[in-house]
């Protein structure tokens, strides 16, 4: 069956907040300038947030100049950040810690992201964007001249086997004169764009770490709405960069999460175990005693900054948010750096198309360079890179770096790739993880569960390995089969016949909350992720 495809000036791949600030401005631009613009978004989740996690404390700077009547309009921004708390914990204690001042909240608001988001597409459609939530793009589309033409989306009622099965519907192709792609951290189709084009030449390797995150209904009288505490230290060794995040939202809610840098050593680490862990410290346990899980969810998170931004612009497309990395570390946000991305990068396509141009769209990175972006990226660059050291000596670095230096410092520390940071199983201490006490701590497939994670079952798995061997040979030989840990979600397991022997990978793809971690620290870079059918995956209401 051959596809069917639809004509647009502008495709966005990714509903988040970059794509959809991006779809936002192109039809406000058309609107004041009097002219006709089509501008479609796509998105692989099935509803527009569905998939969208974060902390999250979020600046409402980029929003606010794209739509300074948000209050007017109902942004769900209700709960104003009041109160700071920066902790260092050791096994049994906690010590309050001067706040860095990158990570002071006045101003701010504790929010659900997804909750915006969805606001944003609201906001979109109001304008005339067409937005298309469960389509996952599969595939980029390109002209006889090898320049970006748009995207594809995948087939559906593809079985098994890889053949096509009773409800087999083919994929429509989406062609555009220019297409964004705003797909997020570690996104499939930018990394193809990333090899195709060479835009990781002279940068250095993009750094992430892997953020999980509950919500959690608790106590009122443990409740302090507008409280923003972070913490340092335990329960991770000195090592490995790590911390956490409780947020007081509204109505009794709180946020907790911790993230991990996945340029972390120890193959034994698992940072889903980490965080249940963390749950239990005299610290924070109270506050969710007598209180009551109801979400769960996990995402890769870039870490790179500054040194690891990409060429963000090639024939035919661009790259967006956190397709392309903006994410400042120290301050611990990057959504209103991504809506910003996508501010400029409308402005600079809505020129392009005005002007008839067809090359690439040089004024984008321009644009994001004489932003506040760039320099509020290029000013804390170091600091993240300083925690290879370990945590003192991290922590040393950043207060000379912000409280000397002023982020103008003449160097420029560096990254490298995460998943060659792995070390050899026996070189490493192993790791024992207390049992979850189903109180505050919990196991793996009861939190799956409550992230609404779902995928057609009769669907060729979307986590793809290039060799069918490297798992047991290299992976479990060598590593002690790190991805049966680093996954937050229980999809990778080594299981042998009944006396112990013959071991072999088995991938439950169903439970895949599309974190990406997989894709970035599997040692030898065997696993690939690709877009299952569109609409599978996490459910998230509120995260």
């Amino acid at each position: 069956m051959a596809r069917e495809a639809m004509e647009f000036d502008v495709v966005i791949v990714g509903a988040g907040p970059a794509g959809l600030s991006a779809a936002i401005k192109l039809r406000q631009l058309a609107r004041q300038a009097g002219t006709e613009l089509s501008v479609c978004v796509i998105e692989k989740g099935s509803e527009i947030g569905a998939h969208i996690l974060s902390g999250a404390v979020f600046e409402p700077r980029a929003l606010g100049e794209l739509i300074p009547d948000w209050r007017e309009k109902g942004a769900p921004l209700a709960t104003p950040a009041t109160e700071d708390r920066f902790l260092f914990l050791t096994k049994s204690k906690a010590y309050r810690l001067p706040t860095p001042p990158q990570m002071n909240n006045h101003g701010n608001y504790i929010i659900s992201l997804g909750l915006l988001v969805r606001w944003l597409g609201k906001q979109a459609e109001e304008l005339g964007v067409e937005v298309y939530p469960g389509f996952a793009a599969a595939e980029v589309l390109y002209d006889s001249n090898g320049r970006v033409a748009g995207v594809a989306t995948g087939d559906m009622g593809i079985g098994k086997d890889g053949r096509p099965a009773a409800n087999y519907q083919p994929g429509m192709e989406l062609r555009a004169k220019w297409t964004v792609f705003a797909e997020g951290c570690r996104g499939s189709l930018t990394k193809g764009l990333f090899d195709r084009f060479g835009l990781r030449d002279g940068v250095d390797p993009q750094s992430f770490g892997i953020g999980i995150k509950e919500l959690w209904e608790v106590d009122p009288a443990r409740h302090h709405a507008g409280r923003v505490v972070h913490t340092i230290g335990w329960p991770v060794d000195r090592r490995t960069y790590g911390g956490s995040f409780l947020y007081h939202l509204e109505n009794n809610q709180v946020s907790v999460g911790y993230v991990i840098g996945l340029d972390y050593e120890n193959p034994h680490l698992s940072p889903f175990d980490e965080f249940q862990r963390f749950k239990t410290h005299p610290e924070i346990r109270p506050v969710f005693e007598g209180g009551r899980r109801v979400a769960y969810g996990a995402r890769a998170i870039n870490e790179g900054g500054f040194q690891s931004i990409p060429k963000l612009t090639f024939p035919g497309g661009l790259l967006v948010g956190c397709a392309a990395g903006f994410v400042n570390v120290p301050k611990i946000k990057g959504s209103h750096n991504a809506m910003k991305s996508g501010m400029c990068a409308a402005e600079a396509v809505f020129d392009a198309l005005a002007k008839g141009e067809n090359g690439t769209v040089d004024a984008y990175p321009e644009k994001l360079k004489a932003s506040w972006v760039w320099d509020e990226l290029r000013r804390v660059r170091n600091i993240r890179p300083a925690f290879r050291r370990g945590l003192w000596a991290g922590l040393l670095y950043s207060g000379l770096d912000t409280y000397l230096l002023r982020g103008r410092a003449p160097w420029t520390f560096r990254h490298h790739e995460d998943h060659a940071r792995l070390k050899p199983a026996d070189a490493c201490a192993r790791i024992e993880y207390p049992k979850p006490d189903g109180i505050v701590s919990f196991d793996k497939l009861s939190s799956v569960f409550l992230s609404g994670t779902n995928h057609e079952e009769n669907q060729p798995a979307h986590l793809t390995l290039k060799d069918a061997s490297v798992p047991i040979a290299v992976n479990l030989a060598r590593y002690d089969a790190p991805e049966q840990r680093y996954c937050p979600a229980g999809v990778y397991e080594i299981v042998r016949e009944a006396d112990g022997r013959n071991p072999r990978l088995q991938i439950n793809a169903q439970n895949c909350v599309h974190c990406k971690t997989c894709d970035i620290k599997d040692p030898t870079q065997n696993i690939h992720w690709v877009v299952p059918e569109g609409g599978g995956g996490p459910n998230y209401p509120n995260m």
